[in-house]
């Protein structure tokens, strides 16, 4: 009887006691207020308790709780401006952080911006004590929920500056440039006198110098008018000149104000000057300017990692970047979300737009996914990430706003951190859609167009230094060449080793397929589809096996250093214009070329497609590629929507 007594009394208390487990949810609203609970979602009728204000008092209130624990952060709908970052670290481990159901809550690494008045005729400015006094500086700004383009110069295009470097660029592998580039040379450029001139406001303006695959961004610290030489204020990754590419731009200058929606930041009088759209009334017009370079910084340590934490269904909004050259991919800048040494996180369902650096960067990841975020309009890289990390379903698109070497979506990681990136839409990037590097990836199922639209030397899916790399089923298409170094459907660079690419499409792409500095890898099952000519190109590499590809063009088809190929099995060339060749290169420079003939591991004929556009290939009944046994391929559902 004292058994069945204690084990009543047991149950009734189970009943009532709160479970060591259970969930902790904390709710926090723009009409919220720190001093309450936050244990209820909206504001009690007689004003004692409802949620709290700020994203950071949430979560200093949870770090309460044990570690580990159930915790969840509710964002009700609403506009959250932060004028620091929010910190997790390990201490925030099982923490999700979410919008409330149906609900568009955003968070804002700035603060708007008010006071405006008529600055002349077209223009209104608002007045920033702390920018004139060297406190505040930044290269973004929102209005009315957009990116808003800098005043420049030219107003389209680029100036050419008269600044030579005639070194010779080894690789990076060959160890970068064959000279050292002194102090001097990455600090001056020669320009144009009747490019730029006395007028020239050196606080104000910042210079674009375009190299082959990056470019550096720099301030001005001197103008020499006399002989027209720019010296900057902080060096640029390359001189002015490398590569023999001699193009530049001026930004944030008054004279650049050309158009209605652009603006400057008037660092010399402190205030923010801004040509207003049609219709835009400036009294009531939501302009927001950074004050942050990360919004949100999930960051464990070696050893001691950040784990489980979700972030869901927010939107991020204006963040700033620093005045340094951005490296290749412009990969030096923050994101704006922030993730480092972290196992089991996930961010989904997120849109992050309108920043100055990368959506999100993020590095040191164990078992972490990154899966339905819409990241549009960033400065530098869509999501940029290393180690073990699933990407999936995200759609990027217009990165790159502020530092065109910015790479849309760029992974990797070392042996035994391999990713994944599959499904994604990507669209509209001034260069390199994916890039990847380390070993054991997989990029699958992807959709590109309209990739490169600057820079040179990059394509739709770009690896390098990497081994053992898939890449299956991704449908690229509509890559313009803008000259420089070329621009590639897939780009297999250097140390690029046992790598296999299978069942992809490229269509209108002029090098569908680019291998430099690569060996033993395998192109198989194919199809590229060329309105002019197409070019397969090896450069110093070695060891390919081709098995099974279809090449059609309207032009001429050229496969380049073809001695580099090891194997060719059951391949189809078709070439309108009857020119099928192999070209023998010579220190990257044609120097001679010789038809294919059929035979050989290549048969010279007609493939008859049928339909390619959709995604869907489909072969005439009376194809030879049935004799051939190659097989159609279907990559109508790649990309995050299969559209």
């Amino acid at each position: 009887m004292r058994i069945k007594i204690l084990i009543a009394v047991s149950l009734a208390f189970s009943a009532v006691a709160p479970s060591a487990s259970a969930e902790t949810v904390l709710f926090v609203s723009p009409q919220g207020n720190d001093a309450w609970s936050g244990r209820v979602a909206t504001p009690a009728a007689d004003g004692a308790d409802g949620p709290l204000a700020s994203l950071h008092k949430a979560v200093e209130s949870l770090r309460q709780q044990a570690v580990g624990q159930p915790r969840r952060i509710v964002l009700q709908p609403g506009g959250y401006y932060l004028e620091r970052p929010v910190d997790l670290g390990p201490a925030g481990s099982g923490l999700t952080i979410e919008a409330a159901k149906d609900a568009r809550a955003v968070l804002y690494g700035g603060r708007r911006i008010s006071g405006w008045r008529r600055d002349g005729q077209q223009l209104w400015a608002a007045d920033l004590p702390e920018v004139k006094s060297g406190k505040w500086d930044f290269r973004m700004l929102a209005v009315a929920d957009r990116l808003c383009p800098r005043a420049r110069l030219p107003k389209e295009g680029t100036f050419s500056h008269l600044s030579e470097f005639n070194v010779p660029w080894m690789s990076t592998t060959g160890g970068g440039w064959q000279r050292k580039p002194t102090a001097e040379e990455l600090t001056t450029m020669k320009y144009r006198l009747e490019d730029l001139g006395p007028w020239l406001d050196v606080k104000n303006a910042e210079v674009t110098v375009y190299h082959m695959w990056d470019e550096s961004v720099v301030g001005i610290a001197r103008n020499d008018t006399e002989h027209q030489v720019l010296t900057f204020s902080n060096p640029g990754g390359h001189p002015p000149g490398a590569f023999g590419v001699k193009k530049y731009v001026t930004w944030n200058v008054r004279e650049g104000l050309t158009e209605p929606g652009q603006w400057y930041l008037d660092r010399t009088a402190g205030k923010v000057v801004y040509w207003p759209l049609p219709g835009e009334d400036m009294a009531n017009v939501a302009v927001v300017a950074p004050a942050v370079e990360s919004i949100l910084r999930i960051r464990g340590q070696a050893g001691k990692p950040v784990r489980d934490v979700t972030v869901r269904g927010l939107t991020l909004a204006v963040a700033n970047t620093p005045l340094v050259a951005g490296g290749f991919g412009a990969g030096n800048f923050p994101g704006a979300v922030e993730l480092t040494h972290a196992e089991n996180c996930r961010l989904a369902d997120l849109e992050i737009k309108n920043v100055a650096g990368q959506g999100v960067r993020a590095g040191n990841l164990k078992s972490c996914e990154i899966e339905g975020c819409h990241v549009h309009d960033t400065g530098a890289c869509g999501l940029k990430f290393g180690g073990e990390c699933l990407v999936r379903k995200n759609f990027v698109h217009h990165v790159g706003r502020i530092y065109p070497s910015a790479i849309a979506v760029w992974g990797g990681g070392g042996s035994g951190q391999p990713c994944t990136i599959e499904r994604n839409t990507i669209h509209d990037t001034p260069y390199t859609a994916i890039a990847c590097g380390g070993e054991g990836h997989r990029i699958e199922h992807n959709r590109i167009s309209r990739a490169m639209q600057v820079l040179h030397d990059g394509a739709g899916i770009y690896i390098t230094f990497c081994k053992r790399v898939v890449v299956r089923g991704n449908f690229i298409h509509d890559i313009d060449d803008t000259g420089g170094y070329g621009a590639s459907a897939y780009y297999l660079d250097e140390q690029a080793e046992d790598c296999l690419v299978e069942g992809n499409l490229s269509l209108r792409v002029a090098r569908p397929s680019h291998n430099h500095m690569a060996r033993n890898n395998t192109l198989r099952g194919n199809i590229f589809v060329c309105d002019g000519d197409a070019t397969l190109t090896f450069p110093r590499s070695s060891d390919y096996r081709l098995e099974k590809n279809v090449v059609v063009a309207g032009g001429a088809i050229r496969i380049t250093r073809p001695e580099a190929i090891s194997e060719a099995v059951g391949n189809i060339a078709f070439s309108k214009s009857g020119k099928v060749e192999g070209v023998k290169l010579e220190a990257y420079r044609q120097a001679g070329s010789q038809p294919l003939e059929s035979g050989a591991g290549w048969l010279l004929v007609d493939p008859k497609l049928v339909e390619y556009e959709s995604g869907q290939v489909r072969f005439a009944s009376d194809s030879p590629t049935g004799h051939a046994k190659i097989e159609a391929v279907d990559v109508s559902q790649a990309g995050c929507d299969g559209t």
